[in-house]
């Protein structure tokens, strides 16, 4: 029986990196998961599109455009927010340096583990990193006093968000990325 177009599958723990794998293996497995995560960053070009910018005909086209570009940008509109709370860190530098060390926490816990994380024996799901440093985050920033400059950002980059998706017109390519539900589906021709 012919096993060509199946993806293998390896029960060894082959797959995963070696107990005492050099820091360069790391940086460089670091490096390929950044370049995949902002492979799924648009051009900023179309983003910023000034020709692409107009009033939504209605409510309904409002929310399908909201949608459509929401899913299309995610990637983008999450660097902007990001932006937004680190120019408005920039007053508060203890608060920027807390900011920082969540982010590489971040970093190096969620999104570049490549093996569970193990704790005294015990495996932790995503779930719980996710909880754990998303509350620590959040305490942590809130107890540098900068509290109201911290949602007063988040706010800001919000709506700033919000607004360019409710603005910006959808190219007709983004329709395949969203699951063809922004455009509406013409019914079949009777023969």
């Amino acid at each position: 029986m012919s096993k060509y177009g199946t993806i293998p599958i390896s029960s060894s723990s082959s797959d995963a990196p070696p107990p005492g794998s050099s820091p360069l293996d790391f940086i460089s497995r670091a490096k390929a998961r950044g370049a995949s995560a902002l492979a799924t960053r648009q051009p900023w070009r179309e983003l910023a599109d000034p020709k692409a910018l107009a009033v939504p005909r209605g409510l309904g086209d409002a929310y399908l455009r909201a949608r459509a570009n929401l899913a299309h940008f995610s990637m983008n509109y999450a660097i902007v927010v990001l932006g937004v709370v680190f120019l408005s860190l920039l007053w508060h530098p203890f608060s920027l340096i807390v900011f920082l060390a969540c982010m590489v926490a971040w970093v190096f816990l969620y999104f570049l583990r490549d093996v569970p994380l193990a704790l005294f024996g015990h495996t932790i799901g995503d779930g719980v990193v996710l909880a754990v440093l998303s509350a620590l985050t959040l305490i942590l920033l809130l107890l540098t006093g900068a509290t109201g400059n911290i949602l007063t950002s988040l706010l800001v980059g919000l709506v700033l968000v919000l607004l360019h998706a409710l603005l910006h017109r959808p190219a007709d390519s983004i329709d395949e990325e969203a699951g063809r539900w922004y455009t509406p589906v013409t019914p079949p021709q009777p023969y």
